[in-house]
């Protein structure tokens, strides 16, 4: 009797101890470093309140791509050691709203979606490594997530973007952009996995953290998920229309975002709100000199 309340209290330790450090669910954090590589930056949201303002700067109001959602700093807290994106269904009317205006953002009397969407612009951007994000995303119709780079020189698309990942139309996209000759007309390559695919590997993959990576060189950019090769993109094909390279010329910043709806993340009306896009930390490495 003595030995199995010992091993109760054990247990109950153990359950307490796990419930204090990672109260949803996310696991360890601790990561081992890449051989021949050297931590640079990273955020392990350990902290309590708004994202560090040393890292993380806001977008505000209706953006791009024709989303749902309303940006606002109130949707993005960082609590237990997370970062937390919450979208939430919420009416209120539009600041930008122009009676008559065709323009998407001016058009809409209302807004009925709010999220966030916080980056590193000014702050914090990177030439080349492993990117490195451990996170938990909503994997709901009308959820549109993303962990995603922009160049710091230039007009989108020859500036350059990298989608370490988004969800949308149920599946998980790793894609590169560069400029074309048509302005604001992007070259994409991109990949696109079902969801049937991860859940024939665990059924229950959407309720748990997984790990994105992106190892980027000069000569190609590699994006994983759980060490799963998902999309390589070689350098020598990313020409700009101008002849530039948007991915060896230039520093990208991170961006991490919920949107809803849109052009591409379905009907917003679906998902059963409040939603939350969980963020357990973002680490950028850079070879060690010497390292092959």
């Amino acid at each position: 009797m003595r030995q199995f309340i010992f091993t109760m209290s054990l247990s109950l330790l153990s359950t307490m101890l796990m419930a204090q450090v990672d109260p949803l669910g996310s696991g360890t954090n601790q990561s081992p470093q890449p051989d021949g590589y050297t931590l640079v930056w990273s955020d392990e949201f350990s902290g309590k309140g708004k994202p560090s303002p040393d890292y993380w700067s806001y977008e505000e109001g209706f953006v791009r791509n024709e989303e749902h959602q309303w940006y606002q700093s109130d949707n993005a807290i960082v609590e237990n050691g997370l970062l937390a994106i919450t979208g939430r269904k919420e009416k209120f009317n539009n600041p930008t709203y122009e009676p008559g205006s065709s323009e998407w953002r001016k058009k809409r009397e209302f807004v009925e979606y709010t999220s966030a969407s916080i980056n590193t612009r000014g702050k914090k951007a990177f030439k080349y490594g492993r990117f490195e994000i451990r996170a938990k995303i909503p994997v709901v119709t009308g959820s549109w997530p993303a962990i995603w780079t922009l160049g710091e020189e230039g007009e989108w698309p020859a500036s350059g973007e990298i989608d370490i990942m988004e969800y949308y139309g149920d599946g998980i996209l790793a894609n590169a952009a560069w400029g074309s000759a048509r302005r604001w007309h992007a070259i994409w390559d991109s990949s696109k996995t079902p969801m049937a695919h991860f859940y024939k590997k665990d059924k229950d993959w959407g309720d748990k953290f997984h790990t994105w990576v992106m190892d980027w060189t000069p000569d190609y950019i590699k994006l994983y998920v759980d060490g799963e090769l998902l999309n390589t993109i070689e350098t020598a094909t990313t020409i700009n229309a101008d002849g530039t390279n948007p991915f060896t010329s230039t520093k990208h910043y991170l961006l991490l975002n919920l949107a809803l709806g849109g052009i591409n993340g379905g009907d917003p009306t679906q998902p059963d709100y409040p939603i939350t896009y969980y963020v357990d930390y973002v680490r950028v490495y850079q070879r060690v000199p010497g390292c092959k």
